[in-house]
């Protein structure tokens, strides 16, 4: 097949080129988005359209949902796949997702069944995937001093959230409507694996948030709007996730030694701040060579599971993880990765695998084994492609 990929910079798009080509697929790009932040719908679709005139593709690939490659997918009638990574993703909130030429991937299975009626038949859940092999080439490469550098107890990468919280916005002397969301956010942090946020907010409480809001998030035209959805995972959930994160480097830089790589304000925190760590030559050596990785999983993240998770694996390093819903569907607790579910179950479970080195590197090689056989991105992509063209033609 021949394959027009539309990137915009995901971490995860040279791993999927990599998967479609070892399939034997020929992969063209568009890259300019990827350069330009400020790249318009309306120079995508000239790009887009510059493209498909030109030469033949078998779909066009993107990673998360893009609308105008939606429509123009439509018009040219021609497959449109892709998979989103993210969540939320606000343009599955458009009008396009119902066009006919589209096969829409959804990595959590709470995103599948919320989007999944408006199109039944080209909608489909798939989880993430990672690439072992890129990353065993990374880590097999190490030096002494990158063994050094990037080996510790406890490590996380990633945000605290702390610097892209919205909900922070929020202009309203304590009363109610704060007590109320504070109330529901304080009991969310407590429950893995089941996210209640939106089924419990009134549309009272919709509507003064909305209003009391600065920048509450207005779709464009075209779009189907949904307040109690957008406030519950653009807003709540991101401050559940920096309150889950604040907490967790809380709780176990005061008791162990915690790297955290980040560009998040960790003025504070008893942990030790290692700034960014780039993905590709850094981020495996820390999956690999740290005792124990954390993933805090993000909260508008529902019931799947991150890139990191994957990721995590693939480089063969333990994983200490919260509860999500669909892990057990694709990994065994205790046998591939370990996962908790409040925090005397994170602090005895961090003790243990500290302190018991056969069990750790076991489970992170029955990770890997499993991740390599069941989730690589050109197993994958393979699910993917098959779901898409088991259709009936159009």
């Amino acid at each position: 097949m021949k394959i027009l990929f539309y990137r915009y910079g995901s971490i995860c798009e040279p791993d999927i080129i990599d998967g479609f080509c070892e399939l034997g697929n020929e992969v063209v790009t568009i890259t300019e988005e990827i350069y330009n932040k400020k790249l318009l719908p309306s120079e995508g679709v000239a790009l887009l359209n510059e493209a498909l005139q030109k030469a033949s593709y078998d779909f066009v690939f993107s990673i998360n949902f893009y609308p105008f490659i939606s429509e123009v997918c439509n018009i040219f009638q021609i497959r449109y796949l892709c998979w989103t990574v993210d969540s939320p993703v606000m343009e599955l909130y458009s009008d396009s997702i119902r066009n006919p030429w589209n096969r829409i991937f959804l990595f959590d299975r709470a995103q599948y069944n919320e989007f999944s009626r408006y199109n039944p038949s080209c909608i489909f859940h798939l989880p993430l995937a990672s690439n072992p092999t890129r990353w065993k080439k990374v880590i097999s490469s190490a030096t002494d001093d990158d063994i050094s550098r990037f080996s510790g107890d406890i490590s996380f990468v990633g945000s605290l959230y702390t610097e892209k919280c919205p909900y922070d916005r929020l202009k309203k002397e304590p009363g109610y409507l704060t007590g109320y969301l504070e109330g529901i956010m304080a009991a969310q942090l407590k429950v893995y694996g089941y996210n209640f946020l939106e089924e419990i907010l009134p549309d009272s409480i919709v509507e003064e948030f909305r209003n009391s809001l600065e920048g509450f998030y207005t779709p464009p035209t075209g779009f189907r709007r949904n307040d109690r959805a957008t406030m519950a995972q653009l807003y709540l959930g991101a401050k559940v996730t920096a309150m889950e994160r604040l907490w967790l480097m809380q709780t176990l830089g005061s008791k162990y030694s915690v790297d955290l790589y980040t560009a998040s304000d960790t003025t504070g925190l008893p942990v030790h701040n290692r700034g960014l760590a780039k993905t590709l030559t850094e981020m495996p050596l820390i999956f690999h060579f740290s005792k124990i990785n954390l993933n805090p999983t993000a909260k508008s993240i529902r019931t799947g599971l991150p890139l990191r998770l994957f990721d995590v694996l693939a480089c063969e390093g333990f994983l200490l993880t919260n509860y999500q819903s669909e892990l057990t569907d694709y990994f065994t607790p205790g046998q591939d990765l370990e996962c908790y579910t409040g925090e005397d179950d994170l602090l005895s479970k961090a003790e243990y695998y500290l302190t018991h080195e056969n069990d750790r590197k076991e489970i992170a090689h029955n990770g890997y084994l499993a991740l390599e056989k069941y989730h690589s991105y050109p197993e994958r992509l393979l699910q993917m492609i098959s779901l898409a063209y088991g259709l009936d033609e159009i």
